[in-house]
């Protein structure tokens, strides 16, 4: 054996060679490896003694993609390029072996190579499109060459990672070997090679495929608007398509050009960089400074939830989903059987759909027990409470929970901005509250906001971090304030856009820019979507808002075809005469004059008090970092990945035009508007929300 370099080194078995990389922990594409897998192929080639070469890895993986830490610094070592003209081009067969994973910049290579071999659990993708790129080292002009257009259009665009027997089925790999025995699999698959005299298969130069595929240039339109919706806003699916489309129409070297200056523009581009910030901050979020790795956990295997709404319903699923047993608490037999039955119904929906078996929703089912009484919840390890949002309720459940629930039981609330250190007090053991605030609807969500009051021992936050880990959801730890860090950062949005309606904008006119912004939906929208009246009681109603006025006049939303909005029998909206004429009546009696507002005095009288709430958020240590805020909001509150979050976003806005914003606007509008003092300080000091 031959160390090419400090990752690298070649063994020469017979007439085959083993270029074997080991560079931990993923074997990413760093300048190393690519100088260890040039020299290593060079010098293989080189032997005469050798007549095919092996590229295996080390590890729990293949070459699992670029070193994404190397984006945008100095170029060092041997180019992807030259590492990949110099495989393709080798006079002797190249046979990639694959385990774990070949993803990204390790599938381009393995495309490189004349064969493919892997073991069963492996999977191949080209995920570049997750963080706002498209596949750079020939990606997409060399999988569509072997799995046909289609198939990589799904690929590039989703990023899907495809099991190996699928990438068998496709051509991707040219056969399969046992699992623990790839290098002896590897090895026998090569000696065929030689012995059959099989052609050294070079990706670039097939084309029947291609033929293929320019006989039906329709591909192309049908699957832009097939995924219209989920590509919106988002540019990198777009010119991943366009790169597919070059592969087909152009020769192999002219689609390497327009996916090299495609590539170029993404990379250098903004939404490649918010999706990069992203990428980095979905793995600090998890980070607590003050808990260790080896702090404890308790163990939990059975959890009960009080409440079988929307909400209680929701979390059990979560539970149930990753095989622990829930028991649900209602007051009433009615509620408790509605409550079961849309958990079984939103089960029976996903099986009828693929997403799960027949047999998965039974066995689901019978994790989630429904009882009327809280004394069944004596032995469970957690109970989450899932009630309306009134103090005196929690509190009346929480000392109830106190004198029932057994020593070291996690006492959470599910409350989405309520006082925690209120609710704990009237327990003996505050150390064993949290909040864990679960998104609407639960089942679905991925954000979970957990809430760390003044006593909560550092055991239950820990088992809280891990428990939204093992349930599939990404947590953001928050300190208790009212709304905590989402709602109460939500709640400047909304109050702005209410007053916007009431100063001449139009609900369908402030929907629109935020929309444009890359909002799943603006307030109004979703204000109709979730029901006018939610918090609304009729008797006291008095007509004092905008809300009370449409409500008396019985528009409450989509479930009665009017809100803000009209609704055709579709649910589709369309702006509304009677809000029109409701909101000019306010504003007269108001005495206010309306005027008109451009899209950019919208976005910034919505966007920028978002802004200076955060830093308010930063600065009381209610959130960690200012990234953890942006995870709330991309996963919360549909803030477009692409624009990064609302801290991301006031970097790349600029912290001094958004002070001198806030301070005209004080000066016009009132205190409300008051800058945060810590982003008085960062503008100070020339710095953003990026080097806290």
């Amino acid at each position: 054996m031959t160390a090419i370099n400090a990752v690298a080194d070649l063994a020469v078995e017979g007439d085959i060679a083993i270029l074997t990389l080991n560079s931990p922990p993923v074997n990413a594409l760093s300048s190393g490896v690519r100088d260890g897998l040039a020299l290593g192929v060079a010098q293989a080639v080189a032997d005469p003694a050798v007549k095919a070469i092996v590229l295996i890895c080390e590890g729990r993986t293949f070459i699992a993609g670029a070193d994404i830490t190397e984006f945008g610094g100095a170029a060092k070592g041997a180019s992807l390029f030259d590492v990949q003209t110099t495989m393709e081009n080798s006079p002797k067969p190249v046979i990639a072996a694959i385990h774990g994973t070949a993803l990204g910049g390790g599938l381009e290579v393995a495309l490189t190579c004349h064969y493919r071999v892997a073991v069963p659990s492996a999977r191949c993708g080209l995920p570049e499109v997750n963080l706002g790129l498209l596949p750079g080292a020939g990606g997409t002009q060399r999988l569509p060459r072997i799995v046909g257009a289609e198939k990589a259009l799904e690929m590039v665009t989703t990023g899907q990672h495809v099991p190996a027997p699928k990438c068998l089925e496709m051509g991707l790999v040219d056969a399969i070997v046992d699992e623990g025995k790839l290098r002896e699999g590897a090895i026998a698959f090569a000696k065929q090679v030689l012995a059959g005299g099989r052609p050294l298969k070079k990706v670039r130069d097939l084309q029947d495929k291609m033929d293929a595929d320019r006989a039906h240039p329709e591909i192309f339109a049908n699957f832009r608007k097939v995924g219209a919706r989920k590509f919106r806003g988002f540019l990198a699916p777009e010119y991943n398509i366009q790169c597919i489309e070059a592969a087909v129409n152009l020769p192999f070297d002219e689609g390497l050009k327009v996916e090299r200056k495609l590539f170029m523009e993404l990379m250098t581009g903004p939404q490649s960089a918010a999706q990069r910030y992203t990428f980095f901050a979905e793995r600090q979020v998890w980070k607590v400074p003050d808990i260790s790795d080896d702090t404890p956990t308790i163990p939990v295997n059975t959890v009960g939830i009080i409440g079988a709404g929307t909400m209680g319903g929701g979390i059990a699923m979560n539970f149930a989903n990753v095989g622990i047993a829930v028991t649900i608490v209602e007051m009433k037999q009615e509620a408790l059987d509605r409550g079961l039955g849309v958990i079984r119904k939103n089960y029976e929906r996903t099986a009828s759909r693929g997403g799960i078996t027949a047999q998965q929703v039974e066995d689901r089912m019978a994790l989630i027990k429904g009882s009327l009484s809280m004394d069944d919840l004596a032995t469970v390890d957690m109970v989450i409470e899932a009630v309306f949002e009134r103090m005196d309720v929690k509190k009346e459940i929480f000392e109830k929970l106190d004198a029932i629930c057994k020593p070291g039981a996690i006492l959470a609330t599910n409350t989405s901005g309520l006082n925690i250190d209120e609710i704990a007090s009237v327990t003996k053991r505050p150390e064993a509250v949290i909040g864990l605030h679960f998104f609407s609807p639960a089942n679905v969500m991925k954000l979970l906001e957990i809430v760390r009051a003044d006593h909560t021992s550092k055991e239950v936050i820990n088992t809280s971090m891990k428990l939204a880990k093992k349930i599939g959801k990404i947590a953001a730890l928050v300190g208790v304030c009212p709304g905590f860090v989402g709602n109460r950062i939500l709640g400047q949005r909304q109050r702005e856009a209410q007053k916007l309606v009431l100063e001449g904008a139009m609900p369908w006119d402030v929907d629109r820019v935020l929309y444009d912004f890359g909002f799943p939906m603006g307030p109004f929208a979703m204000s109709d979507l979730a029901g006018l009246d939610i918090g609304w009681v009729k008797e006291k109603s008095n007509g004092a808002t905008l809300r009370d006025v449409l409500c008396e006049l019985d528009r409450r939303g989509q479930k009665t075809g009017a809100g803000y909005y009209d609704y055709d029998e579709n649910r589709v909206a369309h702006p509304s005469a009677v809000t029109e004429k409701v909101i000019k009546d306010f504003i007269v009696k108001s005495g206010v004059n309306p005027r008109t507002f451009t899209d950019e005095e919208i976005l910034e009288r919505c966007l920028y008090p978002m802004v200076n709430e955060g830093a308010k958020i930063l600065e009381e240590g209610k959130a960690i970092r200012a990234s953890d805020i942006d995870i709330v909001w991309q996963n919360g509150y549909g803030w477009p990945v692409y624009r990064g979050g609302p801290m991301w976003f006031g970097d790349q806005v600029g912290l001094p035009k958004i002070l001198a914003k806030m301070k005209e606007f004080q000066a016009t509008m009132g205190d409300q508007f008051k800058p945060a003092p810590l982003l008085e300080k960062l503008v100070a000091e020339g710095k953003g929300f990026k080097d806290l």
